[in-house]
């Protein structure tokens, strides 16, 4: 951490770039989660027009958030155990395929409600073999002391993604349909195939492995004597559960019903919370926090429920674009600061499991909070259920800061 300080603050976003492998996975990865937000935005705005109805939009959702969990404990183990890199290799070209089929049956205009659960849920498979692998890549093609830039431009990519890809997929939705978007997504995978196949990271420092089974346990056990880990990811389990999970199933109604807009407008929203990410982003990197990152990210995560409140019940839709940006710099600045931390605080040999576990344990209740995000749909109006959640989520959040390991931690 004293090597990043020393760093002058205008250099510190861009010194990760000075690592050739580490600039081919950023730009793979960029290109690909640019076709991922794209893809986003059209899958939500598919099948609401497929089926008319927010329910089933969040079951398309729960079938991909429950094929995410399928298989994201068992990818973090592997990752650990073998080659990250070739784990990331066949998850691309498992994507590329899947989402190619998609495209195929979109176009042949024999797409069903059954069609896209299937192609959702395989599709979580293959990412939850992805993201524990990338996650463990990251610090073997950049050294520690740029950690904080990469995970800074790994963010500002992410983010830069929310904020051109949903206009990406508005534009191409409107002129040729949603099949042009899939094909892109699907496209943007295999470019992700080749930027990763040419990087040479460095030798990892590979678990023991004693079973996949075993090496999950140690996972576990691990989190578990760490409290600022096994806290966070508890609290967000419920935290995402009641808030993240609502928004992605009731903004299209919300846009289509209470500010009576489009596709476009619904795109705007994910593009202007991919503006305040980059900037977030780039905050962090320049603050070089290194102090209390644990109470300062909680506390950004307060206003940033708060201001999802903002965006659910305004009237007026320029009102909400402005509190989606503003929740964007929050989101942007406060998981930059929880990868930080990750890569810094957690073993190398343990790394892809805890980001594994992660994953699992904060989304492990997001299936459960789209399909009652979609059952409470028609009961009350989408900004009013979407504002109840961020208010629990507050709570939760305010919970988390009694604990003296939240708010002690460097």
């Amino acid at each position: 951490m004293a090597a990043t300080a020393a760093v002058p603050s205008r250099a510190r976003v861009l010194r990760a770039f000075q690592s050739r492998d580490f600039r081919l996975l950023w730009t793979g990865q960029a290109i690909s989660l640019l076709g991922d937000a794209a893809f986003v935005v059209a899958l939500g705005w598919r099948t609401f027009t497929l089926t008319g109805s927010a329910r089933s939009l969040g079951i398309v959702l729960t079938f991909q958030g429950v094929g995410v969990l399928s298989t994201v404990l068992v990818g973090g183990a592997l990752a650990d155990r073998y080659d990250r890199r070739t784990l990331m290799l066949v998850s691309d070209a498992a994507r590329f395929a899947i989402i190619g089929a998609l495209v195929v049956v979109d176009a042949t205009g024999h797409l069903t409600l059954g069609i896209l659960l299937g192609i959702a849920f395989v599709e979580g498979l293959a990412t939850g073999f992805f993201t524990p692998a990338l996650g463990g890549l990251i610090p073997l093609v950049v050294e520690e002391p740029r950690l904080g830039s990469a995970n800074a431009l790994i963010g500002m990519a992410r983010q830069g993604s929310y904020l051109i890809g949903p206009s990406v997929a508005a534009l191409l939705y409107g002129f040729a349909g949603a099949t042009v978007v899939f094909g892109f997504n699907a496209v943007s995978y295999l470019v992700s195939f080749g930027f990763v196949y040419a990087t040479r990271p460095s030798a990892p420092e590979h678990a023991a492995g004693e079973g996949t089974l075993r090496d999950i346990g140690a996972g576990f056990r691990y989190i578990a004597g760490v409290p600022w880990l096994w806290v966070t990811i508890s609290l967000f389990a419920f935290v995402l559960m009641f808030q993240w999970a609502p928004i992605q199933v009731l903004t299209p109604k919300l846009v289509r019903e209470h500010f009576h807009l489009g596709v476009g407008a619904y795109g705007l929203l994910f593009s202007a919370i991919g503006a305040g990410m980059i900037l977030g982003s780039v905050v962090f990197a320049q603050l070089n926090l290194t102090r209390r990152r644990g109470l300062i990210s909680y506390l950004i995560w307060i206003v940033n429920s708060l201001l999802v409140i903002v965006f659910a019940l305004s009237p007026w839709y320029a009102v909400s674009v402005v509190a989606a940006f503003l929740r964007g710099i929050c989101i942007g600045f406060g998981v930059t600061v929880w990868e930080t931390m990750l890569m810094q605080l957690v073993p190398q040999h343990m790394l892809s499991r805890v980001v594994s576990l992660d994953w699992f344990g904060s989304l492990g209740l997001t299936p459960f909070g789209l399909l009652l995000a979609g059952a409470v749909s028609s009961l009350a109006p989408p900004g009013t259920i979407i504002a109840l959640g961020a208010a629990i989520s507050i709570c939760i959040i305010a919970g988390g800061l009694l604990s003296k390991q939240i708010r002690t931690i460097d």
